[in-house]
């Protein structure tokens, strides 16, 4: 039998005993959230609700229900699945103005009906998926309307809350008669503040509300939230026109390769000492890039996941903008070789105390943001870093800064 039939079956059956007793609640004074009166705050919590539209979720005998319309003015809807339960409101409470009294489930229900000014659940909505009932709930309140729920934490056997979404045994005891069995999703105060934020709503307060006596381990949470707007739609972008902007910068990456030998670096043919690396080409990451200039450059091969981001380093040739952005590679495969066609090649491991001269400028801006203490001279650039560790300087520096 499935979770929603066993809890059906269950309040059918509660039902059928009350009416077999012939026994109704009275309309209360003030509404309580717990099975004990006085015990924490009354309708207050739901707002101004006068000639607002209300929905009580599982309502039961009604009595809630009644009394939010006679004393607060509010426009009930009380929902109750159990057929029973629903005899028991409409077969004395049928001609109380302001409350429609409602049998049926409550997820399929909201599914049709105009959205609510409020809502809420005493003791009920417990009985039900959350990850069913509570997307219902969403789209079945206005935006900013309040959710009100009374939920059991810790039972008559001192048992707390379950830190996992799952339902699980909880007996309804009524006087003498056998237990009911029923699946209950008996949750931490945490665990539904996490879910009722998921689902589209604000938390605004959880409060434990204890047995009045000190000697029964029942507590029961209350918890009062409020259902968020619909989420703005996406804002517009357009380009300014359809042709492409005039280039003015170019953006490129240099990979640190460290190994027990040193340094890698390489000799572009027109003489420079240079650090693998290259130009960002459209579509690409930074890393994207990292990882194909090395592979075409050295033959080396490397993950995303090995690579992290140094920083921008900025400076310029003539008129031109040069963002350069620094990479550390932290493993890698295969052995680095000259590869046809590239114009970096002759790749060698150096010493970091024994480094030649001649680097390449944006290699050597690159090393320095990343070793700032590496004595190498170098024009000043701009370094904005990325990761923890390195410079934490925005500022133009130069050589042994």
């Amino acid at each position: 039998m499935s979770v929603e039939d066993i809890n059906a079956n269950a309040w059918t059956v509660y039902g059928q005993r009350q009416l077999n007793r012939a026994f109704m609640p009275p309309v209360p004074e003030q509404l309580n959230w717990t099975p004990w009166e006085e015990v924490g705050p009354g309708a207050e919590i739901l707002g101004e609700i006068a000639g607002k539209r209300v929905l009580d979720i599982g309502s039961g005998a009604g009595h809630h229900a009644v009394h939010l319309a006679r004393a607060h003015g509010a426009r009930m809807t009380a929902i109750e699945q159990s057929p029973t339960q629903h005899q028991r409101a409409v077969g004395t409470h049928a001609d109380v103005q302001g409350v429609e009294f409602v049998q049926g489930e409550v997820v399929d229900y909201l599914h049709t009906a105009e959205p609510f000014d409020a809502a809420y659940a005493i003791g009920t909505l417990a009985f039900t998926d959350p990850h069913r009932i509570l997307p219902a709930l969403r789209a079945g309140l206005r935006p900013g309307a309040p959710l009100i729920l009374s939920l059991l934490h810790t039972d008559l056997h001192d048992r707390g809350p379950s830190t996992t979404v799952a339902p699980r045994e909880q007996m309804i005891l009524l006087r003498d008669d056998p237990p009911l069995a029923t699946q209950m999703w008996v949750l931490a105060p945490q665990l539904w503040e996490d879910l009722l934020t998921e689902h589209g709503f604000r938390v605004e307060a959880i409060d434990l509300l204890h047995h009045p006596d000190d000697r029964a381990a029942v507590v029961q949470q209350l918890i009062r939230a409020r259902r968020l707007p619909e989420r703005p739609a996406h804002v517009s972008s357009r380009p300014r026109s359809s042709r492409p902007p005039a280039p003015h910068a170019a953006v490129g990456v240099g990979a640190i390769l460290l190994s027990d030998q040193g340094l890698l670096l390489g000799r572009h043919r027109r003489a420079t000492l240079e650090l693998p690396g290259g130009t960002v080409e459209p579509g690409e990451s930074f890393e994207e890039t990292v990882v194909r200039e090395l592979r075409e450059e050295t033959g080396l091969s490397a993950r995303l996941d090995d690579i992290t981001l140094l920083g921008t380093l900025v400076d310029h040739v003539g008129d031109v903008l040069r963002v350069t952005i620094g990479a550390l590679v932290h493993s890698w495969q295969g052995q680095p070789g000259t590869q046809p066609d590239e114009s970096v090649g002759d790749w060698a491991w150096y010493p970091l105390d024994q480094l030649p001269d001649g680097l390449f400028v944006c290699s050597a801006q690159i090393l320095t943001s990343w070793r700032p203490g590496l004595p190498i001279d170098h024009p000043p650039a701009h370094f904005t870093p990325f990761a923890s560790g390195t410079a934490p300087s925005t500022a133009a520096f130069g050589a042994g800064t």
